[in-house]
């Protein structure tokens, strides 16, 4: 272990090694989207196999993988603050792709809740001291990049687990897609445990930095504690992963109910080409925040602020309309936009700790930020999406024979058990419900862009090493 701190403000190890490095880490957190995520692209098939309302797969797909998610965070931040960070990432790796594979045998909602949990202790020990390698890699100058270029595996994860596991998903069932995209995590594990080497603590950060030898989480608090920025860069990321994750989770269910899409065309239609602009977005802001920052020192705080408030309108139209290529033009637009934010939650985090309470910030930050916005978000929107369900019998169906509870299953069933006109009732008020909670959800995309533009207030006061 070398917990050296040496501040040379230069990038640590060649630049061909330094690159193998973030692209390592960027596979890495590919992968654990690609398992975070793979239960939205098979979502409709697990809600009618197991009967399930839509709140009650938000807390699968959520709160179930986000509550232990975020208790074991910071322990574990904490534990990357004097450990050898790169074994960390690795026995993270093993636990969550093999968590993954078993959500492939689960008999019902609480054996894949189980699993759920496991994939979300697993996943806990990936990104805080990811983050923290990457910090002592490369300087600040170009920690927007490289933060940028590591936030893809967020939207990459999402390709992939759209291009295979939809598929996959179509060809076999739900149950095959978490064991084929599960298996392989767990050879990238020792990949990465023997060839990433671990960097000395503070190494690129400019001389003169002031270093701190061993903060307690009281004192990493303390320090974050008069970070105005900080906390606003929560409260923005919060509000973002609030409605990602809650829309994210039911996009596949709205275009299978609304366009009568299965889960393949859904995943390699749909799903795919938004992952890709989200890449772009996210990559697209990194970089032209790298080249703008030194004329414009805000810009890392003012992208994205500019472009989740943007966004709002083409999710609406994208999420409103009858039209499948209308709806993903628009949307398109909307994910490339929205994802900006990607890297700036982390390049700000990253700025204004100092380098030794670097990985229990970013810890901080996932615990508020997946607690509330991974952990609420599915959940909200999945009860809403109920609410709403519900009113549509009360006000169109009024004095229907059928309840919402009825309409549980899939449309075979339904039409078997209650008949086709009252299955098409079930099937019409489900899909209104889900749209509607779903545009409403994204309004919020507007509030946070504004929270992100007030960041630049308080900006160059809280950082610690100044971007230049």
């Amino acid at each position: 272990m070398n917990t050296a701190m040496t501040n040379t403000g230069q990038a640590f190890g060649t630049r061909g090694y330094r690159n193998f490095v973030l692209i390592s880490l960027t596979l890495v957190y590919t992968l654990n989207f690609i398992d975070r995520v793979l239960i939205g692209v098979v979502a409709q098939p697990i809600i009618e196999e197991f009967k399930l309302q839509d709140w009650q797969f938000g807390l699968l797909s959520g709160f179930g993988f986000a509550l232990m998610y975020t208790l074991m965070g910071i322990p574990i931040a904490r534990w990357a603050e004097r450990a050898n960070r790169v074994r960390i990432i690795s026995a993270s790796v093993i636990l969550w792709s093999a968590m993954t594979a078993l959500c492939g045998i689960a008999e019902g909602f609480l054996s894949l809740l189980v699993f759920r949990i496991g994939v979300g202790i697993g996943e806990a020990g990936c990104t805080p001291p990811a983050n923290s390698i990457i910090a002592d890699y490369f300087p600040a100058r170009s920690r927007a990049r490289a933060l940028a270029t590591y936030a893809m595996g967020i939207t990459l994860g999402g390709v992939l687990a759209n291009a295979f596991g939809g598929p996959i998903a179509q060809m076999f069932s739900w149950r095959e897609a978490f064991l084929a995209l599960g298996i392989p995590g767990i050879a990238v594990g020792f990949f990465v445990l023997f060839t990433m080497k671990e960097p000395p603590r503070g190494y690129s950060d400019m001389p003169g930095t002031h270093q701190v030898e061993k903060l307690g989480l009281r004192d990493t608090l303390r320090e974050l504690s008069a970070k105005t920025t900080f906390w606003m860069n929560i409260a923005a990321a919060t509000m973002v992963a609030f409605v990602g994750y809650g829309v994210g989770n039911f996009t596949a269910p709205f275009f299978q109910r609304s366009h009568g899409m299965n889960v393949a065309e859904v995943a390699t239609q749909i799903s795919v080409p938004l992952g890709l602009a989200a890449s772009f977005g996210a990559l697209a802001a990194g970089y032209l925040t790298e080249r703008v920052s030194g004329r414009h020192p805000n810009a890392v705080a003012i992208i994205p602020g500019v472009c989740l408030i943007l966004c709002v309108p083409f999710y609406w139209l994208g999420f409103s309309t009858d039209s499948v290529p209308f709806a993903l033009a628009c949307l398109l637009v909307g994910n490339a936009l929205h994802y900006s934010y990607l890297g700036a939650q982390y390049t700000i985090c990253q700025g204004v700790a100092s380098a030794r309470s670097r990985a229990t910030a970013v810890a901080i930050m996932l615990f508020v930020v997946n607690l509330i916005g991974y952990g609420l978000g599915p959940l909200a929107v999945g009860f809403l999406s109920d609410v709403l369900m519900n009113i549509q019998f009360e006000v169109v169906h009024a004095g229907t024979a059928i309840t919402a509870l009825a309409c549980d299953g899939n449309s075979a069933e339904l039409v078997a058990t209650l008949g086709a006109e009252q299955a098409e009732k079930c099937l019409n008020a489900r899909a209104s419900g889900l749209g509607q909670s779903i545009v409403l959800a994204v309004s919020l995309y507007g509030f946070a862009g504004v929270v992100y533009l007030l960041c630049g207030k308080s900006l160059q006061k809280d950082l610690v090493s100044k971007i230049a």
